[in-house]
């Protein structure tokens, strides 16, 4: 007989597994390819939950090509953004802020807002500029406390520059950043378990019913030396809002709601714009998401055609 195996359970990537630090994550933007055809490389939008969506498959050389599917979608409701201020970088160095003037009194509610505005220049000799942009999510039922997060913007510094002071004190929307059928990264913190033991955290077996100290619990902590535990060993410990990636979700359509999703389970109606995301996303209904542009696009995802008919 031969001898058991099986891999190691717990990826040794992601370490200490403790509960991040913030709701929305902060990622590499330099890392993420840019498209000349969007505008901001990314979007706080919330999960309202999934559905089955009967599709017609266009997809070239499949197997089911012209006839309908059934395939999972997530839901998504995305509020339009508005700028909150203007970041700009010089040497890899936040070199100057710049407030925008006119900024929504809900803003109280999650920083110390300046009694007044400096109406300071936007020109200089600056590297780069970002944007600290915030949702409009009072237009939602969810909640009235916006999101804030620094985003980056696509093209040259003459590009967005450009584009900065063209969205001053407007409102962002989902379609004017990404497009129907293009691949999108979603970012957020996967929903929280709490202190739970190595069984569930791991997946470790189970040892005999007889054995002493307890069944759900490693049978070794290490070898004798080193005199410690190393973090290799499966311990309990906190389990759920870990910031994770889901690559390549399509967009399989998008648009205004328009009544057309009412009285979703835990979220009620979706008022604005929403976006239908292939497969599943992490975090719980209402969970705050950063979508991004595709950090590396795969051939699989990106020949996927799917003409959504009806959702279920």
């Amino acid at each position: 007989m031969a001898p058991p195996n099986s891999p190691r359970r717990g990826s040794l990537q992601y370490w200490p597994r403790k509960r991040a630090r913030k709701i929305l994550p902060s990622p590499n933007w330099k890392a993420i390819k840019s498209d000349s055809k969007q505008t901001l490389q990314g979007f706080i939008c919330y999960k309202a939950g999934m559905a089955s969506a009967c599709v017609k498959d266009d997809t070239p050389d499949s197997m089911t090509k012209g006839k309908k599917i059934i395939v999972p979608v997530t839901v998504i409701e995305c509020p339009p953004l508005k700028i909150f201020s203007v970041r700009f970088y010089k040497n890899g160095k936040v070199a100057k802020d710049v407030l925008a003037e006119s900024l929504d009194k809900e803003l109280k509610r999650k920083i110390r807002l300046p009694k007044a505005n400096k109406k300071e220049d936007l020109n200089g000799d600056y590297d780069d500029v970002r944007l600290i942009c915030y949702s409009v999510v009072k237009k939602t039922n969810i909640k009235k406390t916006p999101d804030l997060s620094e985003i980056a913007i696509n093209g040259n510094f003459g590009d967005k520059m450009k584009f900065v002071k063209e969205n001053l004190g407007k409102e962002i929307l989902f379609s004017n950043v990404f497009e129907k059928g293009s691949l999108v990264d979603t970012r957020g913190l996967t929903i929280g378990k709490g202190f739970q033991g190595p069984v569930k955290r791991f997946g470790i077996t189970l040892k005999a019913h007889k054995s002493e100290k307890g069944q759900r619990r490693p049978g070794a902590l290490g070898s004798f030396h080193p005199g410690r535990v190393t973090f290799r060993a499966p311990m309990a410990g906190q389990l759920g809002m870990f910031t994770r990636v889901t690559y390549n979700s399509k967009i399989i359509e998008m648009g205004k709601a328009e009544d057309k999703f009412k009285g979703m389970k835990n979220f009620g109606d979706i008022k604005t714009d929403y976006a239908l995301l292939t497969g599943s996303v992490q975090g719980p209904v209402k969970r705050q998401l950063l979508i991004t542009s595709a950090l590396r696009e795969t051939k699989k995802q990106k020949k996927k055609n799917f003409e959504v008919l009806e959702l279920r």
